[in-house]
Formats: structure tokens, sequence, C-alpha cells
């Protein structure tokens, strides 16, 4: 009968230690995805002056488009959190759109081998962002579901264990792209 009983509650901490331990896996991973974004963040906000500067030379009457740029960086820099960091990313983006628009109409520039290079460095940067996003978006998704089934939502809740923000794009990016050949 004691053996039973004991044998019962060894698989019970058994099942309490694992579960912890993979929450605790789960988080850590959650935690690394988000350095990941993180870093590429930084990289594509510490390639943004070398790109302004090299359009600047080509562009001087655009200030507008240079401000706008410029505050959205500033914004990336500050941007803490899930939340705060997706949307300074989609002003970010906005911004180097129109960046990029300008430079359309420059044939000197587009020519520029700086400015060809900062372009291809930045682009990979985007991929890069991406791949980092959906890393981590896989990440938090394996996290929350364990957070929310039974039994780990007991454990979760006792240890404090929380789910986790996706990164989630802005509306405005899920609009379609309008092509024009005219």
């Amino acid at each position: 009968m004691y053996l039973i009983l004991a044998g019962i509650v060894a698989l019970l901490v058994l099942f309490v230690w694992g579960t912890y331990n993979r929450l605790v896996v789960l988080r850590n991973r959650v935690q690394e995805a988000w350095s990941g974004i993180d870093i590429q963040l930084k990289r594509r906000t510490d390639l943004i002056p070398n790109l302004v500067s090299t359009v600047k030379g080509y562009a001087k009457h655009e200030k507008e488009v240079f401000e706008n740029v410029t505050k959205a960086r500033a914004s990336m820099m500050k941007a803490e959190g899930v939340e705060a960091t997706g949307k300074a990313d989609t002003m970010l983006s906005s911004a180097l759109k129109s960046l990029f628009a300008v430079a359309e109409n420059y044939p000197q520039l587009k020519a520029n081998e700086n400015f060809v290079q900062l372009q291809a460095e930045l682009s990979d940067t985007e991929d890069k962002i991406a791949y980092a996003r959906q890393f981590y978006n896989s990440n938090v998704q394996a996290m929350n579901t364990t957070v929310e089934q039974f039994p780990g939502n007991v454990l979760a809740n006792w240890f404090g264990f929380k789910k986790s923000e996706y990164f989630e794009t802005d509306a405005g990016d899920k609009k379609p792209v309008n092509v024009s050949f005219a």
C-alpha cells in the first residue's frame, strides 16, 4: 500500500518537475527569440544614418522625408516591449518606404555604389527581421499553448508563468500593395 502511494507521489513530483522545466525552457526560448528581433532592429537603426546621409547628398530639398526617417528611427530606439516596438517598427518601415520612393526620382543616386550597398544591406536586414519575427511568434505560440492547456495551465498559474505577446504587424502593413506600370 505504501509503495503504491509512494509511487504515485513520485510520479506526481516528476510530472510537476518536468512541466516546470518545460515552462522555463519555453520562457527562455521566447526571450532568446525576442533578443534576435532586437538585434536585427538595432542593426537596421544603425544602417539608417548612413543611408540618409547618402540620399541627402542627392536630394537636398526632401527635408520632410529625412525628418520622418529620423523621428521614426528615434522612436524605434526608445521602444520597449512587444507592442511599442511593433508600432515603432511600422512607423520606421513606412518612413523607409518614403525614403526609397524619393531615391527613385534620382537616377544618379540609384547608380551610387554606396547607396546600392546600403540598400542591399537594409534589404537583407529586413529579411532577417521577418525571420526573427516568425521565430519569435513560433516560440510564443509554444509557450502560450503550454500555459493555456490543462494541466500545464494549473502549474503555470502556480509558478507565475504568463502568456507572451505576439509580434504583430500594424493593420496598415496588411493592405495590398498597389503596383502601377504607368
